[in-house]
């Protein structure tokens, strides 16, 4: 048994793209598999995985990678927030969110935090969370996190919501977990999800990447019938172009690659779906009009501006402001931002992507290719540039360039999990 036909099990088993995860993933994870069942050759490992359904989990969680961390695209958790405000007048109205995958639970007891920080009662929240990780959801459910999970520099929520353990160590409060129910699922099973499965929104972030065409059509047709008919389907950065081939339409949040389901779609995507092609940095409105409505408004809208950074405003201070602009579709205001805090406080991977985001929403393409470019000189593992200059290499038809990048994004991915 060569190492294709591992491939093809976990294809068939799992949906995975083997060239998705880059070069030797499955063959080393078939290697310490064979090491760790003393396994005589592949030959006598291949017997043993189609005999045995706990050697299958076991293959499974070797090429699992996750990597994941609280609040990890913040932009989608602030959306959601503000999408849903009106519904809290309704006192028995309950919130039901989906996660998938929900890896070691980061993403789940986030949606949980965001939305009881907005005035939600954790009673009135229901979040279901599934991963075919076994081992991520013990983690999950165990819901003691380390510095890996906390990044960036606004940890606020970290006091509110966890108990420090010492020794680095955080557990997550009881109030937060008890708004999320783990479940082990496989999204390819037949019954996966009730059929009657009606959530206001599902995360499905960074999971559709690693699929071939057919599954990832298959997949999304499984979270349709999940969504509820006004409810918001997150996705990743790099997926937004198969959601727009497939008919979805763009809630026209910045940055937070949210989709609804149209009415009516398309009548040549309803049979068969051409192959998509991702716009270039998709996650951000169409370049006209400049200015974008967010889904819903708080019963205090955001302020559509930001004072002036002040020389001695903080460096993450002027690009929040920045993101909290272009989350507004104020894109000119945010670009003189970054590029103030730039001449201020010098280059920054961070400030670049974040200037590269921008140019990419006013149809700057070239200009967004520069500022991704200069940010990965910086900082060679900034995951969310390298995707995103994938996204415009693709849409320029430099197919080569753009499955190198995401060949480099998978690598850093891995060796950060």
């Amino acid at each position: 048994m060569d190492a294709a036909g591992f491939e093809r099990w976990l294809k068939t088993t799992m949906g995975l793209d083997a060239s998705s995860v880059g070069p030797g993933v499955v063959e080393r994870a078939v290697a310490g598999r064979m090491r760790a069942t003393a396994s005589a050759d592949a030959a006598a490992y291949w017997r043993r995985l189609l005999a045995q359904p706990l050697e299958q989990q076991e293959l499974i969680e070797a090429v699992v990678v996750p990597e994941t961390w609280f609040f990890r695209g913040v932009e989608a958790f602030d959306a959601l927030a503000r999408a849903f405000a009106p519904l809290q007048a309704d006192g028995a109205r309950t919130l039901r969110l989906l996660s998938l995958p929900c890896s070691t639970g980061e993403e789940p007891y986030t949606l949980a935090m965001a939305l009881i920080d907005a005035g939600w009662a954790p009673s009135r929240l229901r979040i279901d969370a599934f991963d075919i990780s076994q081992r991520a959801l013990a983690k999950a459910a165990h819901a003691v996190y380390g510095a890996n999970s906390f990044r960036g520099r606004e940890l606020g929520y970290r006091e509110r919501h966890f108990r420090a353990l010492g020794h680095g160590r955080w557990q997550l409060s009881a109030q937060a977990r008890g708004c999320v129910r783990l479940h082990r699922a496989n999204v390819l099973d037949i019954d996966f999800l009730p059929a009657q499965a009606n959530y206001d929104a599902v995360f499905c972030r960074n999971l559709l990447i690693y699929f071939d065409q057919d599954t990832q059509v298959r997949t999304v047709g499984v979270l349709a019938r999940a969504l509820a008919p006004d409810g918001l389907l997150f996705v990743g950065a790099a997926e937004t172009g198969l959601l727009l081939s497939l008919g979805y339409a763009s809630a026209q949040i910045p940055m937070a690659a949210a989709f609804r389901r149209q009415r009516t779609p398309p009548p040549a995507l309803a049979a068969a779906p051409e192959p998509w092609r991702a716009p270039a940095l998709a996650p951000l409105p169409a370049p006209r009009p400049r200015r974008a409505a967010p889904v819903a408004r708080s019963a205090a809208p955001a302020a559509a501006a930001a004072p002036a950074t002040s020389p001695a405003a903080a460096p993450d201070t002027s690009l929040e402001q920045a993101r909290r602009l272009a989350d507004h579709g104020a894109f000119d205001r945010a670009a003189e931002l970054c590029q103030n805090h730039l001449r201020m406080h010098g280059p920054s991977a961070e400030a670049l992507y974040l200037t590269g985001l921008i140019h990419g929403a006013t149809g700057l393409d070239a200009r967004a290719e520069d500022a991704f470019r200069k940010a990965l000189y910086l900082q060679p593992d900034h995951t969310e540039s390298l995707m995103h200059l994938a996204l415009l290499l693709d849409a320029k038809g430099d197919a080569a360039g753009a499955r190198l990048m995401r060949q480099r994004a998978s690598r850093h991915r891995g060796r950060s999990g």
